[in-house]
């Protein structure tokens, strides 16, 4: 495990994340394990997510990257209706484990980064 300080790595845009939209998808490798994670915007802010339900750990979009309910409120698992919070990931109804994995977001200069973690990695082509 290391002690070094979180590499940000350039995700996208600033504009590519609109408020209650689709998300913009990316993969990490997570605790030695290839996922996908994806980006949204609420309240302003930029938020990111492993996109695994805590309930059955599969992905959580029926439609490609979009996990806004109808409402834009909350992030909706389509297979069993679990629903979290879109600035933390708490689970905030349905069938939820716990919440989701969240990922560290930096925005500035008009460009939202991901952060590393010790078991948060970028996936290496």
């Amino acid at each position: 495990m290391s002690d070094t300080p979180s590499a940000p790595i350039s995700l996208c845009n600033a504009d590519d994340l609109q408020e209650g939209g689709l998300a913009v998808p990316f993969d990490v490798v997570y605790s030695g394990e290839t996922c996908r994670a994806f980006a949204i915007r609420f309240e302003g802010q930029p938020h990111a997510f492993l996109n695994r339900c805590s309930h059955v750990a599969m992905e959580m979009d029926f439609q490609p990257d979009r996990f806004f309910d109808d409402t834009g409120q909350w992030l909706l698992c389509a297979t069993h209706g679990a629903v979290y919070r879109p600035d933390t990931g708490e689970c905030a109804g349905g069938p939820c484990r716990g919440g989701l994995v969240k990922i560290t977001l930096s925005e500035r200069d008009g460009v939202v980064r991901w952060h590393t973690e010790w078991n948060l990695q970028p996936l290496a082509f």
